[in-house]
């Protein structure tokens, strides 16, 4: 009778206890744990450099004369009376111009999987603060991933997002100093 029990009682208990398996099948052994679906969690590593140079010379030159010279003799033979005009304009330009910028961002980002698309694309969103020193400074990234692009890590480099906006933005004192005053900002506007 004990053993009825305990088997009656391990038959009740496995089957309160039972798993679902379509709860598990996405979890498999022999597979990493991807972004697949809405919701889930993903890790950009942007890696973004750029460069950019731009150099540009101008030279013109103008150049033009307007002569007139004239005599007439009205009567007196000794000295003759006479007239000169000379006119003549120069202009010259040259300019000369040049810009280089380059700039480099590293960083790390989450985002979320917003949706996937038809052809089974994910739309990636997230964005990041980081406030260091009273400096604010945030990360905002947003684009389309393949599944394929995603490493077994699940993170996923940055030049491989399609569609991709990164935009890094900051507050602050250093932020405000780099900026020029209301009074150049209006003295440029009327000029």
């Amino acid at each position: 009778m004990k053993n009825k029990l305990i088997i009656i009682f391990l038959l009740t208990a496995s089957c309160i206890f039972a798993q679902d398996m379509r709860q598990n099948a996405f979890s498999s052994l022999f597979s990493d744990q991807k972004a697949s679906k809405v919701g889930d969690a993903v890790t950009i590593i942007v890696m973004e450099s750029s460069q950019a140079s731009n150099d540009a010379q101008t030279s013109t030159g103008r150049t033009s004369n307007l002569g007139l010279s004239g005599k007439a003799n009205l009567g007196n033979a000794v000295n003759p009376p006479s007239a000169d005009v000379n006119l003549g304009t120069t202009n010259n330009f040259s300019g000369t111009g040049s810009t280089k910028t380059e700039g480099m961002v590293q960083t790390k980002i989450s985002a979320t999987v917003d949706s996937v698309l038809a052809n089974g694309n994910l739309v990636i969103n997230g964005d990041r603060k980081i406030t260091i020193n009273g400096e604010e400074q945030t990360v905002f990234i947003k684009g389309v991933v393949r599944p394929s692009d995603i490493n077994p890590d699940n993170s996923v480099l940055s030049y491989n997002i399609a569609d991709a906006q990164i935009v890094f933005t900051g507050k602050g004192s250093i932020n405000s100093s780099q900026s020029p005053g209301w009074l150049t900002k209006f003295l440029h506007w009327i000029f």
